[in-house]
């Protein structure tokens, strides 16, 4: 039995691995610590809550006495390192946060474990696991090949600069204090539970909404886009059999420009919106005024400062190494996200009003 600390585990993808080893392991212990930032929402662990070995903790990982408390109280093994400020343009608004989370956060946690984990030695067998990002690695050029772990990094944004960082700080605290760190460089994930400002869920709440589809640019930069599920299987092969001080990249082996995402989107939402005369009543803006076809809505603006033209992941070293590949396709992965999304009209819209803090507050102490 094992006992984790995941930390960022009331967002997107910390949620849908807390629910993913839930179901896999359930006699582990789960230790969650999230500072219900705007994109952390409690209410994504809420079928958790009062379970057996499950504990949920409000708080904040730069708080170092707190990080510690916690391994020690709970006899922690296992960190999963969630926790970061992730959205690019957010970043380039305002770069301090991400340094603050993302880099001090994680020096904060990395000396929690040091401490509790080799110098006091309360866990001889432990794992601090560092889940980051392909945009470390910078932008590729059309036919230049996807990024390996050998690829130089190259961060163009202030939020894959954070990222490198930190990445870097795992790193070094396995090689000069001994940590068993491991730590996963992962292309774009989607799925549910993910926070309506990026692209896929934003674009499936728009197309209900009647709002317009933002398209950066010409709609030509490339992502290399994975299920949270896959994802979450990733990890889980990395903790089970990932050699100390490695790291691996996970990809969908999915490579594709926005442009072409997002009109694959509006296809289902189409399929979805002429099949089910009730969702169109839900949503009556969705077909409003002359518009035929979701990709009407598709409005083209203004490119982001800095924004990485192509992310390509290799995934031989996971694969051959731990047997991951990916399993889920694209269009099945699409479809299964807009039937949550539509499923789960409550959530997304409270998500979006903020209206989940004051049920939060209501329902829940900050134990």
């Amino acid at each position: 039995m094992r006992s984790l600390l995941i930390t960022g585990g009331a967002g997107f993808i910390g949620a849908n691995f807390v629910h993913y080893w839930r179901a896999r392991y359930p006699d582990d212990r789960l230790v969650v610590l999230d500072a219900l930032t705007y994109a952390g929402n409690r209410a994504n662990l809420a079928t958790l809550e009062g379970s057996p070995g499950f504990h949920f903790v409000r708080g904040n990982i730069c708080e170092q006495s707190l990080d510690e408390s916690l391994l020690r109280e709970h006899a922690v093994d296992t960190v999963v390192h969630f926790a970061a400020e992730s959205h690019v343009d957010r970043s380039i608004v305002g770069p301090g946060a991400f340094i603050s989370t993302n880099i001090l956060g994680t020096h904060a946690l990395l000396e929690a474990c040091r401490s509790v984990w080799t110098t006091d030695a309360l866990a001889a067998q432990h794992r601090f696991h560092h889940i980051s990002t392909d945009e470390v690695y910078g932008s590729l050029a059309q036919d230049d090949p996807a990024f390996t772990e050998s690829t130089p990094y190259a961060p163009n944004s202030p939020y894959a600069a954070s990222k490198a960082a930190s990445d870097h700080l795992v790193r070094a605290y396995c090689h000069t204090y001994g940590l068993d760190t491991t730590i996963t460089n992962c292309s774009n994930n989607y799925g549910p539970y993910q926070f309506p400002e990026k692209l896929i869920p934003l674009m499936i709440v728009n197309v209900l909404l009647g709002k317009p589809l933002p398209v950066y640019g010409d709609g030509g930069n490339v992502r290399d886009w994975i299920h949270v599920r896959d994802h979450c299987h990733a990890i889980e092969r990395v903790l089970q059999a990932g050699r100390k001080g490695s790291t691996y990249n996970v990809g969908g082996d999915c490579e594709l420009d926005n442009l072409s995402l997002v009109r694959m989107i509006c296809e289902i939402m189409d399929r979805e919106l002429d099949m089910n005369a009730g969702l169109c009543k839900r949503f009556p803006a969705a077909r409003g005024g002359k518009r035929a076809r979701s990709a009407d809505l598709i409005k083209f603006v203004k490119d982001r400062p800095g924004h990485d033209r192509r992310y390509a992941i290799n995934g031989r070293l996971i694969r051959e190494e731990l047997g991951f590949v990916p399993t889920t396709s694209l269009e099945k992965g699409l479809a299964e996200t807009i039937t949550w999304y539509l499923s789960n009209e409550q959530w997304w819209r409270a998500v979006m009003t903020g209206t989940y803090r004051n049920w939060i507050a209501t329902n829940y102490s900050n134990r």
